[in-house]
């Protein structure tokens, strides 16, 4: 009697076993449907099987059932698979999204600072850039407003070894915000700013859970005006710490925003 093996394929017509490999976060791949190319953010069991979030290098994601061969490392066609529990992860990352120095000391503060305009901005800095200052020792600090900017600047003295960064909202042509800026002409001071009345619109709606950002009239606060389109009780503070605890990293942030932080940051440590 003849034994079969299960497998009656013949062997001319039987794929070629393709390597599995964990679906670990920050591993880049491309989805071969459809050519998305991103970074593995998650893996998720769902009814219909497991999934894989990626994320491009545009901050898109894409949900993809990790479906075998259904995948390519580095031009090799592969299968993803779930991470064992407990096993590596990749290099671990800032809220940012560098590289973490694990173990590693504050640096004693720069003589150069990066100056924000309140105390949202300055926490929404912390909550994102904190350690990466802290290694780089870059203090931010908050001004309640810039009307005083260029009286503050030269109080401050910048300098090749003590240079100034100033992040301003609603830095668009016109806006008073603009020609304030504009009378600060030091070369070792930088001023950048994002379009968003508030520091609060720079938190993506979708990260908060909610469509989008009202548009608030003109005349009226705007965060208070923010707080009763949405139906949330008029208390700014209250509000504010309910968008900041939605924030988990760079991606809950807009571009507009990561952009010019990080160019404070390059400005203010890079080597003049």
């Amino acid at each position: 009697m003849r034994s079969y093996q299960p497998d009656l394929t013949p062997p001319w017509k039987r794929s070629a076993p393709v390597p599995e490999v964990p679906a670990d976060p920050d591993l880049v791949v491309e989805e071969v449907a459809t050519g998305f190319c991103g970074a593995v953010i998650r893996c998720e069991r769902t009814a219909q099987g497991p999934t894989v979030t990626l994320e491009d290098r545009f901050g898109k994601h894409r949900v993809f059932p990790m479906e075998p061969r259904g995948f390519l490392l580095e031009g090799r066609v592969v299968t993803l698979v779930r991470p064992a529990a407990g096993g590596p992860v990749g290099p671990a990352r800032t809220a940012s999204g560098s590289v973490a120095v694990p173990g590693a000391r504050a640096r004693v503060a720069r003589a150069g600072r990066i100056y924000v305009e309140g105390r949202h901005d300055a926490e929404l800095v912390e909550r994102v850039w904190g350690d990466d200052l802290r290694i780089e020792g870059v203090v931010v600090e908050y001004l309640e407003g810039i009307d005083d900017l260029p009286a503050i600047v030269r109080a401050f003295a910048p300098g090749p070894d003590a240079r100034l960064g100033v992040l301003v909202d609603h830095l668009v042509p016109g806006s008073k915000e603009s020609r304030i800026a504009a009378q600060v002409t030091d070369q070792d001071v930088l001023v950048v700013g994002h379009p968003y009345i508030d520091v609060w619109e720079a938190v993506k709606p979708s990260s908060v859970g909610i469509a989008g950002w009202p548009v608030v009239p003109r005349g009226q606060d705007w965060k208070t005006g923010v707080c009763r389109s949405l139906g949330w009780p008029e208390n700014t503070g209250a509000a504010w710490q309910h968008i900041l605890s939605t924030v988990h990293s760079y991606r809950d942030l807009e571009p507009q925003l990561l952009g010019r932080v990080e160019e404070l940051i390059d400005f203010v440590t890079l080597p003049a």
